[in-house]
């Protein structure tokens, strides 16, 4: 019998995890299938169950689910605990419900994928939201000098940076309050999929620095575009995307697929 999984989102009709999830099965030859959830606002933990009582046995959790999933858990891994949010369900094998946040270490290997050394470097985030929470142990974990957080809301980023103040060294504030030159700049809003850039000062990259969006698009996002005349190297998030749907698909079937070959055929898809 094939297990099932699907992620669960909205919107999700042009969410690629199908196919990367389709990619890792075949690569490794576990029997299973995945398909695209559409859930209706309000309805997370009915759809959840539904597809629980149609034999599912896992599933990804996007936007804007993750703190629903979060709650609806019998356990949760201690780097959910930490984000507060889940974007892995599990059905355990007494039926109890297990979460797990794979957003942070998606992030944190694709940035190892890329070679961007954060020992020692100063990083700003930008945006203060469930995205940036999930990443915020992964990254410290790799001892930056300093991490900075830069929100619209001071507040947010403050006290964000206070939760996560026992790992390392990390402060918050506003974009107003943004000061020196950084090794690593990571766009964690979505407002660049919106054509909105936050307010930056010039000057905010340091010799050699790289610029990361956690959002990609078909055309460099305005991020990025903004970053790269100032100097910077680019990232988007795309290999972030297949190395949290790595990460998920190894708790699921305890088995590691290959990342390399699937980013390839994602990023041949958006045709850039």
């Amino acid at each position: 019998m094939t297990d099932r999984y699907a992620v669960l989102g909205n919107p999700v009709t042009h969410s690629k995890s199908p196919l990367i999830h389709a990619e890792f099965a075949h690569q490794t030859g576990e029997a299973m299938e995945y398909t695209a959830i559409e859930v209706p606002q309000d309805e997370f933990a009915s759809a959840w169950q539904a597809f629980a009582a149609q034999g599912g046995r896992g599933a990804n959790v996007t936007v804007p689910f993750k703190e629903e999933a979060f709650a609806l858990c019998d356990t949760t891994s201690h780097r959910a605990k930490r984000a507060k949010a889940v974007n892995t369900l599990i059905v355990g094998g007494n039926g109890r419900l297990y979460g797990d946040n794979t957003d942070g270490v998606g992030l944190a290997r694709d940035l190892e994928y890329h070679r961007v050394v954060l020992k020692d470097k100063r990083v700003l985030i930008l945006g203060a939201g469930g995205a940036v929470r999930g990443a915020l142990e992964p990254l410290l974990a790799e001892m930056p000098s300093e991490i900075v957080i830069a929100n619209r809301t001071a507040e947010k980023a403050t006290s964000l940076a206070r939760d996560f103040a026992d790992l390392g060294n990390i402060s918050g504030g506003g974009y107003d309050a943004i000061d020196g030159e950084f090794d690593l700049v990571i766009n964690g809003t979505s407002a660049s999929l919106k054509g909105d850039l936050p307010p930056l000062p010039e000057g905010i990259f340091a010799k050699g620095a790289w610029a990361y969006d956690m959002m990609y698009d078909v055309e460099p996002t305005v991020f990025l575009q903004w970053a790269g005349p100032r100097g910077a190297k680019l990232l988007d998030g795309l290999g972030m995307l297949v190395e949290q749907a790595a990460e998920a698909f190894f708790l699921w079937r305890n088995v590691r697929p290959k990342t390399a070959p699937v980013r390839e055929i994602l990023r041949q898809s958006l045709n850039y």
